[in-house]
């Protein structure tokens, strides 16, 4: 018990307990808590509760106007989101929260998540930016890797303001290698490519296996976006022109620079 209380005090306070329905795991809990003078709250219905109550925030919360940051593979969508959010802008990180970049390779160096715990995270972004004048997200399909992202809040990304990214294509690889690690994850990008493997051109396909075998990373991603990411966007991304911004940069510094001259003045 004195590990237990020790344990409690290092928190900041208040203390917020809860087991699955609010029974009494959580009342004995919050009750001992208490008595130790500890400022505790106890979550009424337990987690089963909250997770019942987020859903209907999804499906009823007010979400603002959103700032969809579209382009091709490895166009630094995500490094500029982060940037964007670290400056105080007011930014969802959909793969963050999905814990997968998205592609094929996404789950690679990455611990996985699950679809109640997207929602719960979607959800508690969605009521703290509620207020917010828009929302800046990345273009995502309706699912990344094994997570569905909510019908409702999909279908407004996609008749919401496009902005489209173009790099160069070495900044383009640049970025993938530094995210990806593929020198330290070489067994399940082996084993991600064999999946998609029977998608390329033949001899597209024997060239990449050996560039993975001797380690070419550099090789293995520029054909991979030659042959078979950038083909795939352009047939997937349909969007009305009106919605459409291009933004084209020489590097990622200098997108992020336009990207905020495309947002509204707060």
């Amino acid at each position: 018990m004195p590990a237990f209380i020790k344990a409690f005090k290092a928190f900041p306070q208040p203390i917020t307990v809860f087991c699955w329905r609010g029974g009494m795991r959580s009342k004995t809990a919050a009750t001992v808590l208490d008595l130790m003078n500890i400022n505790v709250n106890r979550l009424s219905g337990g987690i089963k509760a909250y997770r019942l109550w987020m859903k209907e925030q999804l499906d009823t919360v007010t979400i603002p106007e959103l700032y969809v940051l579209n382009g091709h593979t490895g166009n630094g969508k995500t490094k500029i989101l982060q940037t964007l959010k670290s400056q105080g802008y007011p930014v969802i990180n959909l793969e963050q929260l999905a814990s997968h970049r998205g592609s094929i390779f996404g789950q690679i160096g990455l611990e996985p998540t699950n679809q109640r715990m997207f929602d719960l995270q979607l959800g508690e972004a969605l009521i703290h930016y509620q207020q917010a004048p828009y929302i800046i997200i990345e273009g995502e399909s309706s699912r990344i890797g094994r997570i569905i992202i909510p019908e409702r809040f999909f279908n407004q990304k996609e008749i919401s303001r496009q902005l489209f990214i173009t790099l160069p294509i070495e900044k383009r690889i640049r970025l993938i290698l530094s995210d990806y690690h593929p020198e330290t994850y070489h067994d399940q990008f082996v084993e991600a490519f064999s999946i998609i493997k029977r998608r390329i051109h033949t001899p597209v396909a024997h060239r990449i296996d050996k560039a993975l075998q001797s380690h070419d990373y550099h090789s293995v991603i520029r054909d991979l976006l030659d042959y078979y990411y950038d083909p795939r966007y352009i047939h997937s991304t349909v969007y009305p022109e009106a919605l459409i911004t291009t933004i084209e940069a020489s590097s990622l510094e200098e997108a992020i620079v336009q990207v905020k001259q495309h947002l509204p003045v707060s």
